[in-house]
């Protein structure tokens, strides 16, 4: 949010479970052409989207952002993106806030989106349709301090000005007058003092594991000692590969995949404070941030919406399209919850870089955080655009 998401979720840092031979590989790349977007076949029958009248205004919402990023001027150059044009998102969520707003009741609603759309699915992990992974990520509330000492050891930095992105916001490494000299610096870099005595902190935080959760989720925001509260939102990333402490911490037996959370990861880290640094440093990846107003951005730079902004890989999915997600919801007490809603493809995450992952934003807080860590799930990607010839 990204935040990046860059946008990145709670449990990514958990990375979840260990695949075995039986499982479905996630984060298995598509095939050169392979393509990321299916339609739906004869016999397959597109999800009931009628829910989303009853909560039209939170919908809504999330649409606009999505009608105030596919109408700027850059846009355009995203485009074509899985076979869909820049005008086809354009008149898809032109034409289903029209009919968010006009139609009488939710089977109207419902009746007209089939009518008037046609549907794809995500090719999903094996590139034929089998399915996605979801996750969670949020905008977790920490504590910390605009001035180091004793207790607040770990900055949050704004955008050095020697990162040098592309036009399309992709990370090209480091710039030395006028020239790209090569890859940025990883993380272990940065934690060793690449950055220090460039005035770049923006807080300053008392637990490496809140850092890291900052830098996975591309937001936070920050209590102070005062009681005065920084929002923070992704500015940009280093460009260097996200690598899971969950996963880490899985693979060297600290913890099992079946009880690999954010609550266990805080445990471990509290148990073995020597150990914590070495393993946040295996992930190379580096978040940067900036103050913002308001709520968190996603990637595309909208604000991102509570369960009706997902994150997908923006090198294989449209940005800004209407998609609708079918899974499940974690929750505190471990149980599932169905979840089937529309929502917008509005961010990306450093983990979320196949046709087999997506990311649900779940909003603000320790309920969001708590929500978050506990959803992985399997389910269907869908994404629909108005029909060629509807007008």
């Amino acid at each position: 949010m990204k935040i990046l998401t860059l946008t990145m979720s709670l449990c990514i840092v958990v990375a979840g479970c260990k695949t075995t031979k039986a499982e479905p590989d996630w984060g298995r790349a598509l095939e050169v052409g392979e393509a990321a977007l299916l339609p739906l076949g004869p016999d397959e029958r597109a999800p009931s989207v009628g829910a989303a009248w009853n909560d039209r205004e939170r919908v809504l919402i999330g649409l606009e952002h999505s009608l105030d990023w596919i109408n700027r001027a850059h846009a355009p150059k995203y485009f074509p993106m899985a076979g869909i044009s820049h005008q086809q998102v354009a008149r898809s969520l032109t034409h289903l806030k029209h009919l968010l707003q006009t139609s009488p009741n939710a089977s109207s609603f419902d009746a007209a989106v089939q009518r008037d759309f046609v549907w794809y699915k995500s090719a999903g992990w094996d590139g034929a349709g089998g399915g996605v992974m979801f996750t969670g990520y949020c905008t977790p509330i920490l504590m910390g301090s605009r001035m180091p000492d004793s207790e607040h050891r770990y900055p949050l930095y704004g955008l050095p000005g020697d990162l040098a992105k592309a036009s399309d916001g992709s990370i090209l490494g480091r710039m030395e007058a006028g020239t790209i000299t090569g890859a940025y610096p990883d993380r272990q870099a940065i934690n060793a003092g690449w950055l220090t005595g460039r005035n770049l902190e923006l807080v300053w935080l008392r637990d490496p594991i809140d850092a890291l959760l900052a830098h996975v989720n591309g937001s936070a925001f920050v209590r102070l000692e005062d009681g005065g509260m920084l929002r923070l939102g992704y500015a940009g990333k280093n460009g260097q590969d996200y690598t899971s402490i969950g996963q880490q911490l899985i693979n060297d037996e600290w913890l099992t995949a079946e009880n690999a959370s954010l609550t266990t990861i805080r445990s471990w880290a509290a148990q073995y404070p020597d150990l914590v640094e070495a393993y946040v440093e295996r992930n190379a990846s580096y978040v940067f941030f900036q103050m913002i107003d308001g709520n968190p951005h996603g990637s595309l730079d909208v604000e991102v919406t509570a369960e009706r902004s997902l994150a997908t890989d923006k090198q294989l999915f449209p940005r800004a399209a209407p998609v609708f997600v079918v899974t499940e919801l974690g929750s505190p007490n471990g149980t599932k919850v169905p979840f089937q809603q529309l929502l917008f493809d509005q961010d990306t995450g450093g983990a979320i870089r196949t046709a087999g992952r997506a990311d649900i934003y779940l909003g603000i807080g320790p309920s969001a955080e708590q929500r978050a860590g506990a959803t992985k799930a399997k389910g269907q990607l869908y994404y629909f655009f108005l029909r060629k010839e509807r007008p």
